[in-house]
């Protein structure tokens, strides 16, 4: 049988951009128009009214992407106080101070001590401030901030701001998470309801990963490990064992080619990456990828990381910022924080060498080829 491939959705719905928290604006086949209520409840509503309206006859493919938790972490009446008793644990590198690392790392503006506005931490703004003058002051970064704690009211500088700001932070997008959580049951309640759970391939994953106050940030962009790495969850019944685990390294270009095959379909030539099907069911090849490549080109903005490209093995990880001539290399298995930079060490010589022909032939294979002298110095 001849299988047809679509190359568009049949169904759209889609936020302008990020989109927004509250009545988010979503972009449909026959115009844009704004939905009250929460975007988390209103992305999963949407998701199971195209359930419930699908033709039951024939199989389907749905992604329900969620704005949450993107910046500004805005939590909906049911969780916004969730965490307000509750004190965060810091990670273990919040008060990293980059020493060994590039001044790529110094020069990001996405710290937890400096970086937060005034909009970010949810601060009210002046009744009388409209327009540009309201703006620049949500825009405004904070260097002291008078709070009441327990009623007693305190005026917090420095090390002390620097973790109110990180509890508030955390407050805000756990807030969001527990939505998230809340949504995704919901969906899943749907399936076990309609019977549809036995015969239905669940994927759950994220664009990327994030830093919640690791190396004292938000935000992602960088390679280092909290940023490149994402949850990967699926389940697949009479396929995957439950609780089931694999090292495998996987990459987000493999999603597509995974979806192709588990619905009995060849991937064209063109698709890059490789179905995960066989890891899936703990069958994972002897040839799959023992490395891979990463590349981030956004500079300035957002927030001024430089721009920078590398590889990482299972072991260890090669990071070129290309506009300032910079190498970091990590061993993932000592230095798990990646705290460390030991590019210059010369017992490295060896590792390096390697490292550096890897980044060479993966850029190449990609066709990635601007900035490849760069890599061959």
């Amino acid at each position: 049988m001849r299988v047809q491939l679509l190359t568009r959705f049949s169904l759209s719905k889609r936020h302008s951009g990020q989109g927004t928290y509250f009545d988010p604006l979503f972009i449909e086949k026959d115009g844009r128009g704004k939905t009250t209520g929460y975007a988390t409840d209103i992305i999963t509503d949407k998701t199971i009214a195209f359930l419930e309206k699908r033709a039951k006859d024939k199989p389907f493919f749905v992604m329900c992407h969620h704005k949450a938790p993107h910046r500004g972490w805005e939590p909906d009446a049911k969780h916004a106080h969730m965490y307000d008793d509750v004190e965060i644990p810091e990670p273990a590198t919040f008060n990293d101070d980059y020493a060994t690392r590039s001044p790529a790392a110094t020069e990001a503006t996405m710290r937890i001590d400096r970086d937060l506005t005034k909009h970010d931490l949810k601060l009210t703004p002046p009744a009388e401030l409209k327009g540009a003058a309201l703006e620049e002051w949500r825009g405004a970064k904070l260097t002291e901030l008078e709070v009441t704690i327990k009623g007693e009211k305190k005026l917090l500088t420095g090390e002390a701001l620097k973790k109110w700001k990180y509890q508030k932070y955390m407050r805000d997008y756990l807030g969001c998470i527990a939505s998230v959580d809340d949504n995704v049951g919901r969906l899943l309640d749907y399936l076990d309801r309609t019977g549809l759970a036995t015969n239905t391939i669940v994927i759950y994953t994220s664009d990327q990963g994030f830093f919640l106050g690791d190396h004292n940030w938000f935000d992602k962009r960088f390679m280092y490990e909290e940023s490149l790495r994402m949850p990967f969850l699926v389940r697949y019944p009479g396929h995957i064992k439950p609780g089931s685990t694999s090292e495998a390294m996987v990459l987000n270009v493999d999603f597509a080619p995974t979806f192709l095959q588990l619905a009995g379909v060849t991937a064209p030539k063109e698709v890059q990456g490789r179905s995960i099907a066989p890891v899936l069911e703990g069958k994972t090849p002897k040839d799959w990828r023992a490395e891979m490549y990463y590349r981030y080109y956004h500079y300035p903005a957002d927030h001024r990381v430089q721009p920078h490209y590398g590889v990482r093995t299972d072991r260890y990880k090669l990071i070129y910022f290309n506009r300032i001539d910079a190498w970091e290399l990590f061993d993932l298995m000592n230095d798990p924080h990646e705290l460390k930079n030991i590019y210059g060490d010369p017992s490295q010589a060896a590792t390096v060498k390697k490292l550096k022909a890897d980044l060479t032939r993966l850029r190449t294979e990609l066709d990635d080829h601007d900035q490849l002298q760069d890599v061959q110095k």
